[in-house]
């Protein structure tokens, strides 16, 4: 990797990296205004980004403090070989590890050493989505809130620290700056939904959705089945829920985001028919 040479300018990799991503979420069933919305959020910074190349392809690097740490961020590697220098100059300016985005799986194996720490996806609700049988579903009641959002805290708090990628203070410390981004206005925030799933009388999970997060996409925040409940097909019936919340919203497309280390929930999503959006892959340097 001795001929990369960093660049001046960004303009002759910049199209062909953003065909690229296109071409992924394309490839992953999102519509041509969301897969433009997609990019939008996937080139937020990139005139801060470091392009080189050695004459055969292209390495985008970037470094950032997140969480009180700083990470190295490779936006794009189409050069062989290339992920050493990558880390290499991710290393070079403080980084402590290095994170990769994967668009709609393009380039897994050239990362496949580094673990998956969160995954987007997204899939076309159903037209007509129908509650399964034996399950209610009711709108989460203000007195209810608060319970909810201490157990969602402690679940996102959990999730994360499971996929490795940060340590229980960071991820204490993003779950508060998340909750209150996303939630400004605790329950009435505008454009979100919140639900309780009941079967036989029995609260067996909840939701928690936003509208219109992108064009035609309702966000499922949360469906949530509680522990004692799972194994009883309910995981199911919550990703029903989410497509039932989704039309209800007047939306076309349910997204989410699940965290590594959830091998159960991933597979209910690749069987689902689920596509993989976005991978997030992270090792430390």
């Amino acid at each position: 990797m001795d001929a990369m040479g960093t660049v001046a300018g960004q303009a002759e990799w910049r199209g062909g990296f953003e065909e690229r991503v296109l071409a992924g979420y394309r490839a992953a069933g999102c519509s041509e205004p969301l897969a433009r919305a997609m990019l939008e959020r996937a080139v937020k910074g990139i005139e801060d980004w470091t392009v080189a190349t050695d004459g055969t392809g292209w390495i985008a690097v970037g470094v950032a403090e997140e969480n009180g740490a700083l990470v190295g961020r490779i936006h794009d590697l189409t050069v062989p070989q290339g992920r050493r220098w990558a880390e290499r100059w991710c290393a070079e300016r403080g980084a402590e590890r290095v994170e990769v985005r994967l668009t709609g799986g393009a380039g897994a194996e050239a990362f496949a050493d580094c673990p998956v720490r969160r995954q987007n996806r997204m899939r076309a609700a159903a037209e007509h989505p129908a509650l399964p049988a034996g399950l209610t579903v009711r709108p989460l009641t203000e007195e209810e809130y608060p319970g909810w959002y201490a157990a969602e805290e402690a679940g996102y708090i959990a999730d994360i620290v499971r996929a490795g990628a940060l340590t229980p203070e960071q991820a204490k410390a993003k779950s508060d700056e998340d909750f209150a981004h996303h939630l400004p206005q605790g329950y009435l925030t505008p454009g979100h939904g919140f639900y309780v799933m009941e079967a036989e009388g029995l609260v067996v999970g909840t939701g928690w959705v936003k509208h219109g997060f992108l064009p035609g996409v309702t966000f499922g925040c949360s469906l949530e089945v509680h522990e004692e409940h799972r194994g009883k097909g309910y995981g199911r019936a919550a990703m029903a829920v989410g497509e039932w919340a989704t039309r209800h919203g007047g939306d076309e497309v349910m997204m989410f985001n699940v965290f590594g280390g959830n091998e159960v929930a991933m597979a209910l999503y690749d069987s689902t028919g689920f596509a993989v959006l976005d991978e997030y892959r992270s090792i430390d340097l």
